[in-house]
């Protein structure tokens, strides 16, 4: 195909998509980074290559990397509660939640897609928030588009009490509990990082000391909202990074080599017939292994509880 006069001096990749209307933008793009479309009788690897009208170009259309995302794959999955409407799981560490560039495939959405028929009808296939991958414990998922739908407004609004446990540096210094109110948004001299700055989005969380020693805290974080790493950013700005979390200036110890934090507990209402639901998730081996060896102390909750039943939301 050759680039029409209305498309010149446009970028390659919106001349793509508008001479091949029949795939996403990004589709196209992946395209281009795996050297599938030549211009000028050469592969064009950039994006941003600027055409001009008249320019042969030729493109092998095939699937990307991404358009294998979606699919199933058999996977162990913990299920903590399961009924008609509503998966609670137990996410190791290490687990992608969600596929994205460097994860198509292998993450929990693709175990989801295998664990039950009705996934594939349902957005992110009934995923409704999300952990970093090397954060553990309890996550939501929503199995009847009803369960999803309610279970985002319950989330916006504040009604899902989720509350973590995390292993920090440094000794602990004044009140028993802080209410964290910082905005968190891309560090602008980091882009992989997040960062407390002042044009970020509203960012509130919780923390509640649990134990203390001369090096270490262990403290219980309940977030009011979920951004992007947002107790990890939080706990840093407050001057105790966590243990094995090195992109937010943590230090493995006592063997752990992951972020320590984990999703302890939730509290919710039925997203269907609102009956109160709480779930409690035991800190994962390395986690446990860790407070053990640091000598700081964690009383789990009764059954039935909230980590904290102070702080439920």
């Amino acid at each position: 195909m050759s680039v029409p006069v209305e498309w010149h001096g446009h970028r390659i990749d919106r001349a793509l998509a508008a001479l091949v209307p029949e795939f996403s933008r990004s589709h196209l793009q992946q395209l281009l980074l795996e050297g599938a479309v030549r211009w000028r009788g050469q592969a064009a690897a950039k994006p941003s290559v600027k055409v001009q009208a008249g320019d042969r170009l030729d493109i092998e259309l095939r699937p990307t990397a991404q358009a294998h995302a979606f699919l199933p794959e058999p996977m162990p999955i913990e299920v903590v509660h399961e009924d008609e409407h509503l998966l609670v799981i137990h996410k190791p560490a290490g687990l992608v939640v969600h596929p994205a560039a460097g994860n198509w495939s292998g993450t929990l959405l693709n175990g989801l897609l295998a664990y039950h028929r009705a996934a594939a009808e349902l957005p992110r296939a009934g995923i409704v928030h999300r952990l970093d991958k090397d954060t553990s414990g309890l996550m939501l998922v929503g199995k009847t588009r009803v369960a999803v739908d309610a279970l985002v407004r319950a989330i916006a609004a504040r009604e899902v009490s989720r509350q973590y446990l995390a292993l920090a540096h440094g000794p602990w210094r004044g009140a028993g509990r802080v209410d964290v109110d910082r905005p968190v948004g891309r560090d602008p001299h980091n882009r992989l990082r997040m960062a407390v700055v002042p044009s970020g989005k509203p960012a509130r969380t919780t923390v509640v000391l649990l134990d203390a020693r001369e090096d270490a805290c262990l403290v219980a974080c309940r977030l009011d909202t979920g951004r992007t790493h947002q107790i990890r950013v939080h706990m840093t700005a407050l001057g105790h990074p966590l243990v094995g979390d090195p992109v937010y200036g943590g230090r493995p110890a006592w063997g752990l080599q992951r972020q320590a934090l984990h999703a302890a507990s939730l509290q919710l209402a039925h997203p269907v017939h609102g009956g109160r639901l709480c779930f409690w998730s035991a800190p994962p081996p390395d986690m446990a292994r860790a407070l053990s060896e640091s000598g700081l102390r964690y009383n789990p909750p009764a059954p039935g509880q909230l980590l904290l039943e102070g702080l439920a939301a």
